[in-house]
């Protein structure tokens, strides 16, 4: 694995638009690109009963990113990275709540919370926090 990823100027751009366009709701997401490097954040709806407190992706979105990452990964296209959400009233890490959901499957997760993106990887140990620099791919 990389030690230092990047996100476009684009992505970081979205990630931190749908937070504050969600609050003080939780916002949510999809991260495309490929091993190293995160080329767009493409926002979700978030259908959690409690989206004020959590957060779950649009299972339709979801599954139509897999599907367009499984059509793309022929012509090396952008994959299916990872996720993002917000933490309208909390901090810029995993919460209790984030950790108990998560999968272990090691993508990325960016949480975006004041002004801030931070990114994990959700491995089977827990999440490990990620560097990255905001730049073209």
């Amino acid at each position: 694995m990389p030690e230092t990823y990047t996100l476009s100027p684009a992505a970081h751009a979205a990630i931190l638009h749908a937070a504050r366009q969600a609050a003080p709701r939780e916002a949510c997401g999809l991260l495309f690109g490929n091993a190293a490097h995160i080329e767009t954040a493409q926002p979700a709806a978030n259908v959690h009963g409690e989206p004020h407190r959590h957060f779950e992706i649009d299972p339709a979105a979801l599954i139509a990113a897999h599907k367009a990452a499984r059509a793309a990964r022929d012509s090396g296209g952008p994959q299916l990275v990872g996720y993002f959400h917000s933490h309208p009233n909390g901090l810029a890490r995993p919460s209790a709540t984030d950790a108990a959901s998560a999968s272990g499957d090691g993508r990325i997760w960016a949480i975006a919370a004041s002004g801030a993106v931070t990114l994990w990887r959700d491995a089977p140990s827990g999440f490990e926090a990620l560097s990255y620099q905001v730049k073209e791919g």
